[in-house]
Parts: structure tokens; sequence; C-alpha cells
């Protein structure tokens, strides 16, 4: 077997595992409102099951709804009425030989009175408040402490009667355990704070309860945020005392993550850190523990897990996104067929609330149920596809799997659209990731792609298309700014494709967002002198905050002056004139001006072909530009309902010809 490490059989404490491919928890909002397991959770789980995962980490399940909830609509585990939900759950993914751990979970300070409900004010060990969250939690009495250790040991009981094969504590991201093990948030001065072995006592009753309850053979895994990343938090050196005395008192596998809600960066990383960049934790606590050691983040591809695998800097590999973005992904790679891997870009879509959760490169997670397997039409009916971007590909990449014959006409000389666009190194490797997916797809569906070609009417009439799909992209937003035709200004597109001369130049880029921070770091490393004027954009608002941080950041280390909270008044032959909150203008000499503002639909074809073709479908940027997420689901969508859309259609021009 080519991955003979990563699909060989391992074990924790008495479960064995067909794989050493981990699912680690990671929360849903699939649950329904009272906590319980839903149908839509059970088909999103067993999807991942199927695909070949050894072992599937449910989601931080809350073991006390008054203090302990992170969510509305949080899975709960603190009473007997929610073992048969866990028990379905269990059932459905063990049928395909996975394995089941339930992750026990309490917030602590890190939630809000608003999610705990009824007045309630949040608690924690100390009464430390936590700067993401804002607010000061209460101290928890000595008894309130013994009783949340009860809650957890008979949560474990409760899933080992549901038929889970074991659980993981979370004891990372600064969650209630993490932040009894932390000596920046436990200052108590009873039996469950000061000491190291008082800190570790609220662990380790938790550890010793459940085995007592659960008996000897259940096993207990244990995350850990090796390195906190915050001053006074848990460090890589104090992480190594914890493991060994968890390992001593019974634990069975340590689960190596980071962070806490004042590093969520660390935590839920961007598309900025590179891959397996954590391994090196799991390593350091490798090094002094003798049971099995999980590592995660950022970890995408099969090649990287098995050499981190045989070089022995882990026991097993979690991936969570990856699981996200293609719930096949041990089957893949067990199969070789790694080039059908659907990676994970690390563009947080998974991360934004107000909604369940959802993959910007696949958009049937979380939505199983609705997108059950593609039906064959059971004949041959022909596509034109307008545009080889994410959209347009993903679009083909669904009719062909429907029976549709589909023919891609791209003006350029090459797909990928604007995704070809992103530079910055780390950035750029993960979109290739994505294009390189999509354009592997169209070879293996035997895709008819035209490259620089344009899609003229003729062209189109000769196949006879049951239907056009226009995917024709955006374009650069301009804005309308007196002296915007002056020569000196261009658009980010001018920059990335080279067209002109922008070294040793004085250049101010005017937006925000992740493509104009990498033009703005491009200008820098030629030679130029650049001035960012950072103006709000759409682009922008979808940046997080840590993120925006950390490359603001290199760019002033690069010597980019960065000007905020201003606007463009007008762009002179030589120069730009800006003005701040206070109406005081000031005048900037320039050679070029670079608008980096996001897109704008580009859509000149619609009009035309609706004259020629019944079935005329815009999709992706030009109908809602800036967004590889509305991109593919867009394409992805329309391509799925595709027949009954045209139906529908048919039916009511009937009924209007009727009329």
């Amino acid at each position: 077997m080519k991955y003979s490490h990563l699909f060989s059989k391992g074990r924790i404490g008495s479960v064995e595992l067909k794989n050493r491919v981990i699912m680690p928890a990671m929360g849903t909002n699939l649950g329904g409102p009272n906590g319980e397991v839903t149908d839509h959770q059970i088909a999103y789980y067993e999807k991942r099951a199927k695909g070949g995962t050894g072992l599937i980490i449910v989601e931080y399940t809350s073991i006390d709804y008054e203090y302990g909830r992170s969510t509305f609509n949080q899975l709960r585990i603190d009473e007997d009425r929610f073992i048969p939900g866990i028990h379905r759950l269990a059932a459905a993914v063990q049928k395909y030989g996975a394995k089941l751990f339930v992750q026990l979970q309490h917030s602590g300070r890190e939630t809000s009175t608003h999610i705990l409900g009824g007045g309630r004010q949040i608690v924690a060990p100390s009464p430390v408040t936590c700067a993401a969250i804002g607010e000061e939690p209460r101290e928890l009495t000595n008894s309130e402490v013994k009783e949340t250790i009860n809650k957890f040991v008979m949560a474990a009981l409760r899933c080992k009667r549901a038929g889970a094969d074991g659980v993981e504590l979370h004891g990372a991201h600064g969650y209630l355990i993490n932040q009894f093990l932390s000596p920046n948030t436990n200052l108590r001065r009873d039996e469950y704070g000061g000491s190291f072995e008082n800190r570790m006592r609220f662990a380790e009753e938790i550890v010793a309860g459940i085995k007592e309850k659960c008996g000897p053979d259940f096993p207990v895994s244990i995350r850990l945020s090796v390195d906190e990343f915050e001053e006074g938090g848990t460090t890589i050196e104090l992480s190594k005392k914890i493991a060994r005395h968890l390992e001593n008192v019974g634990a069975d596998a340590i689960h190596a993550s980071c962070g806490n809600y004042n590093s969520m960066n660390k935590m839920i990383e961007s598309m900025m850190f590179e891959q397996g960049w954590r391994v090196y934790l799991a390593e350091a606590i490798k090094e002094v523990v003798n049971i099995p050691v999980i590592t995660v983040g950022v970890i995408r591809e099969p090649e990287f897990a098995e050499k981190v695998l045989a070089e022995k800097r882990a026991d097993f590999i979690a991936m969570g996104r990856s699981h996200l973005a293609d719930p096949e992904w041990a089957k893949k790679a067990m199969e070789g067929r790694e080039k059908e891997i659907r990676k994970c870009i690390c563009c947080l879509q998974c991360t934004r609330g107000g909604s369940h959760v959802s993959c910007a490169v696949n958009v049937r997670t979380g939505r199983e149920l609705e997108f059950k397997e593609l039906k064959h039409i059971g004949e041959e009916r022909k596509i034109v596809i307008v545009g080889g971007g994410p959209g347009g590909m993903e679009a083909a990449r669904v009719l062909t799997l429907k029976g549709y014959k589909v023919t891609i006409f791209e003006k350029d000389h090459k797909l990928g659209g604007q995704l070809n666009l992103v530079t910055a190194p780390k950035a750029q490797e993960k979109m290739n990731w994505m294009i390189q997916y999509h354009k592997n797809e169209m070879k293996r569906l035997n895709v008819d792609v035209h490259l620089n070609t344009e899609a003229s009417i003729d062209k189109i009439k000769t196949l006879n298309p049951s239907a056009v799909f226009l995917a024709t992209g955006a374009k650069p937003i301009i804005p309308e700014v007196h002296g915007v035709d002056n020569s000196i200004v261009c658009d980010y597109e001018d920059v990335l494709l080279q067209k002109g001369d922008f070294s040793n130049k004085k250049i101010v880029v005017v937006g925000s967002g992740m493509v104009c921070y990498s033009v703005v770091g491009q200008l820098a490393a030629r030679g130029n002198e650049v001035v960012l004027v950072e103006v709000p954009t759409e682009t922008g608002s979808k940046v997080t905050p840590h993120t925006r941080l950390m490359l603001i950041n290199r760019l002033k280390k690069a010597n980019v002056q960065i000007i905020e909270e201003h606007k463009i008044v007008k762009i002179l032959p030589m120069s730009i004139v800006i003005e701040n909150n206070l109406n005081q203008q000031s005048e900037l000499e320039v050679d070029h001006v670079v608008f980096s503002m996001g897109t704008e639909s580009y859509n000149p074809l619609e009009e035309l072909y609706r004259n020629y073709f019944d079935n005329v479908f815009v999709i992706g940027d030009a109908i809602n530009p800036g967004s590889i997420t509305n991109a593919i689901k867009d394409g992805f969508e329309k391509s799925y309902v595709l027949e009954s859309i045209v139906i529908n259609k048919n039916k009511a021009k009937d009924m209007a010809g009727a009329v």
C-alpha cells in the first residue's frame, strides 16, 4: 500500500481503529433547538464514516446546559433523554467500520450571558475575563467544581450506554478544563488551584471518575492546547508536564491542539498558515508520553500525513476541515485517487456564524439530506458553459456526472479565472489546490475544454445545447472619482498580470481585502515606494480581524505606509488628493494609482444569448461577484436542479401560450 503508515491499524486504549485518519470534533450547528441529534447531523457524520475515516469525534457536546453551553443548539448529553440520539448517531457511523468518540465540553468563561439565557452569569475557575468575550465570569464554588466533575463523568457514562466507543475531554481552546489547567486563568486557593498538582486535580478527577464508572476499557482521550499563544497561558514545557500527569492518571490519548479565544487565529487558521504547521506541538508531547498522540492543523495531502507518521512525529492524523471539503478523503487516498481529493483552502467559510456548517468547495457539507447522490438523466444532452472559473468548472463537473455532454469556452489561456490572480505564496498554494482539482476533474470526466476561445453565437449554435451557462466572471471595480480617467490610474489586474512598469515608482494602492494586500506586498517587493489607502470594501469585510492584522503588520515591515479612515477626493495627472474624517485634505505625489476594491459582475452576453437560446443561466461572479463560495455554490446548485428549472420554465411558457 502506498500509504502504509496512514492506513495501518492503530489503538486508542482498548479500541482498535482501522486506520490512522481521524475526523476531529467541529461544531456544526446542525443540532436541534433543545440539543438533540438531528437527521441532518446523522447524515453529515455518516457521509464521513462511509468515506473511510477511522475515528469520528463528534462535535463538542455540552455536559451542563445551564452554564456550559457555547452555542444555542449545541449537542447535549447532560440528561438521559439524549442517549437515544447519540445511539442512532453511533450506529450510523459504526456500520462502516469507523469508531465514534463523543467530545465532552463545558465552555466556562468562553460563552456569554446571552447564550446561557435567564440572566445567568458565565462561570470559570476564577473571575478572569476573556478579552475576546468581554464578560467577567463568576468563580465556581468548591461544591460547584465537584458537581461539574460529576457532570463530566455522568455524561461519559451516558455516551457508553448510547454505544459510543469512547469519549474525548475538551481540555483545549480555552474551555473550562483548559481554564483549570492554565496558570493564567486558574487563580484559585482551594484544592483545585495554586500548585501544579492542584490545577491538575479537576481534569484528574474527571478521568478517574470516568474510568471508575465506565470501566478501564472505555477510552478517554483529552484535547489540549499545547500552547495557548497567550502570555501566562499554557506553553509547550508546561503541557509536557500536563500530558505526563494525564497519562499517569489513566488518559488513553493526547490530542495536541493550540490556542484559545484570545488567539483565535492560531486556533482556526487562515490560508496564511503552511500545511502541518502545528505538528511540532504533537511531536513535543510524543517525546514525553507513551500513549498515542494525535496531531491536527492544516493537513491536506496524504503524502504529508504519511510522512508525519513515518517520522514518528505523531500516531494519528486529525483532519477537520479536510473532511468538510471532501468526506471521501480517506477512501480516495487509500485507493490512490489523490488527484480527486477536494482540498480545504482555509478560506474560513465554515467558521462564519449565523448558520449551520458549510464549505466553500463542497456545497453538500451540512446539506447531505438536501443534496443526495446525483441522478443520471438517462440520455445525452449538450450544455455549453462560457467561462472556466471556479463556478463554470463546478457546473461542468456536476452536469457531466449527471450525464450531460459539456463544452467549456474560455477566452483566457488557462482555467481558474480570478483564482489565478492570488499571488501571496501560502494563499496561492491553496488556490492552486482548488484550480488543480477542477482541472483534473475536467480531464477525468472528459469535459470538452476550449481555451483561448471566444464563445460566439455561431460556435454555440453548432452544438445545439439544451442550455447555456454564462460564467463570465467579474471585472475590477473602479470608483467614480474625479480624474479616474488619468493615465496614472490602473487596477490590480494590471499589476498582477504585469501590464506596465511597476518598479521603483511612487504608488498609491486604494482598497482592502486579500487581493489588495497581496498587490501591495508585491509592489513593495519590487522596490516601489508604496502607500496603502485602506478603504472599506466588501472583499475586505471577509478578511478576519486576526488575518488582516497579520497582513498589515507584514506590509508595515516592508516599509508600506498605511493610511486609514480617508476617502479619495480626486486624482490629478501626478498626484492623488485624499481627505480624512475631519475634512482635512492632503495630496500625495504618485506615478501610479492602483485600485484594488474588489470586483463587479461582468455579464455582457446574457441579453444577446437569450435571443438565440431557450435556456440561459448566469452563474458565479457574473451574477454575484467577489466570493469563491458563491461561485461554486451557484454552479453546483443550478446544475443539480437544472431539469426542474427547465421543466418549470417550459410549463410556464406553455401556459402563457395557451392564454
